[in-house]
């Protein structure tokens, strides 16, 4: 609705004249003579006591500057205005070039598409908005997201935010699994001791952080063991138990393995044992 800023008259307005960009008639009116532009026809309501226009079933293409020229009483008046026309945004996707990558070795390319006029693009990690850096790239127009050497912390979920000034609609959530590890392997024996009793039941635990988790290995000495997972269990040892104990933790997607520092085990006789109490208890007291 454009209305212009003239009271109702009784005495009709000697022209009114409403142009697009100045070159396309919309309406004339001359001595209460309406004359509409052949691609107004049916789109435009004119009111004559105010010289104000309605325009209907709006298109992009209405978009540009609307003008009125108006002459009352042998005096001309002018006016003019602008109007934009949005399509709204709808049907926004987001592609990824990958969903399975390995810390620090891989990276990956977001695009995010739309339909609609005017597009604003806005990514999104989580809650947080994701900003361009030495490893975040942000091309086309905001609508291409790249990340380089990408981290555990870029699994995301990654949404797009797509605006233009009349609507706003955001993405389905995209997820990346992200393959590290290990890492911070750590061994535990139970019980936290150096000597055993023939006979004893120990254990043995190895931790790491690891996406996938880790497969586990164990050693005695540098030798493989046959055991595998994150849990040696000796049990009713003997002296032949003896040795330093070691895990391996090893990813089988990102292909990387650690090894932790070894925990000695010495199995001794019971007589072997008591002794070692005695020597262990004469030389503090």
């Amino acid at each position: 609705m454009f209305t212009t800023t003239l009271s109702p008259t009784e005495k009709p307005f000697q022209s009114v004249n409403w142009s697009f960009n100045f070159s396309t008639i919309i309406v004339v009116m001359i001595n209460s003579e309406e004359t509409i532009g052949p691609e107004y026809e049916g789109r435009i309501t004119f009111f004559p006591s105010t010289a104000s226009l309605e325009l209907r079933s709006l298109t992009l293409d209405d978009t540009g500057e609307y003008s009125v020229g108006i002459i009352q009483d042998g005096k001309p008046q002018n006016g003019r205005t602008t109007l934009l026309i949005y399509e709204k945004v709808s049907n926004v996707l987001v592609n990824s070039s990958s969903t399975d990558l390995v810390e620090f070795s891989g990276s990956v390319s977001l695009s995010c598409s739309a339909s609609g006029s005017s597009l604003s693009f806005l990514w999104l990690n989580s809650s947080s908005e994701v900003t361009a850096s030495d490893r975040v790239q942000l091309t086309d127009g905001g609508s291409s997201l790249t990340i380089i050497n990408v981290t555990r912390f870029d699994q995301g979920p990654f949404r797009c935010r797509v605006s233009n000034p009349v609507s706003a609609v955001t993405s389905d959530p995209v997820n990346l699994s992200i393959s590290y590890g290990p890492e911070n392997i750590n061994l535990i024996l139970s019980p936290p001791q150096e000597y055993f009793a023939v006979g004893s039941d120990i254990s043995l635990t190895c931790s790491v952080g690891s996406r996938p988790p880790a497969q586990f290995n164990w050693f005695l000495n540098g030798d493989q063991l046959p055991d595998t997972g994150s849990e040696l269990r000796l049990m009713n040892v003997n002296m032949s138990n003896s040795g330093n104990y070691s895990c391996q933790a090893f990813n089988n997607k990102t292909l990387r393995s650690q090894t932790s520092q070894p925990s000695a085990i010495t199995v001794l006789g019971r007589f072997d044992l008591l002794l070692k109490c005695v020597i262990h208890a004469y030389i503090f007291d």
